[in-house]
């Protein structure tokens, strides 16, 4: 699959096969794309914690507003910033704005291989990073900015959203 049919294709998945896992391997080549992702200075900020354990998937679900789409996927990959990573090159700019930028793109990576391979997946922003910080045992400088439950969809998403003309969002000068 070509970048933009990637583009064009990828859709936020809410329902997944359960009983499918998704294998290291597969996981290994998501993460591989993330981390290809450009970064501030090549800083790379971003720190992703793999998630299978139910127990752990369950309690981020329900920190997440009890998107329960979370703990239904084989795998949850959280995405996080290293704030101190982020800082070092670039200050207060860099945890600030690098790091969001940073994640934002390894994000779209992990979205767009994804959907090459076939899969789907959801790019979940609606939780609490303090609670899911701490489910995670994660490190103070470690903020979680995404998380993205991965898994075989259980059924096509055929939906395709309305997105707006470039002549409403663009402005040449």
């Amino acid at each position: 699959m070509d970048v933009m049919e990637a583009i064009t294709k990828r859709r936020s998945i809410r329902q997944y096969n359960a009983d499918r896992p998704i294998d290291d391997e597969t996981v290994n080549m998501i993460l591989e794309a993330a981390i290809a992702a450009p970064s501030a200075g090549n800083g790379q900020s971003w720190h992703f914690e793999v998630v299978r354990d139910a127990s752990i998937k369950h309690k981020l679900a329900t920190e997440a507003g009890h998107q329960h789409f979370l703990e239904q996927a084989p795998v949850t990959i959280v995405v996080c910033t290293d704030l101190e990573r982020a800082e070092k090159g670039y200050g207060l700019r860099g945890r600030n704005t690098y790091s969001l930028q940073e994640t934002a793109a390894a994000i779209q990576n992990m979205l767009l291989v994804v959907t090459s391979l076939g899969l789907g997946a959801c790019w979940v922003g609606a939780f609490d990073e303090g609670c899911a910080a701490e489910i995670l045992d994660l490190p103070k400088n470690f903020r979680p900015i995404a998380m993205i439950p991965i898994g075989e969809p259980a059924e096509p998403a055929n939906r395709v959203p309305v997105r707006k003309k470039i002549s409403d969002v663009v402005t040449f000068k």
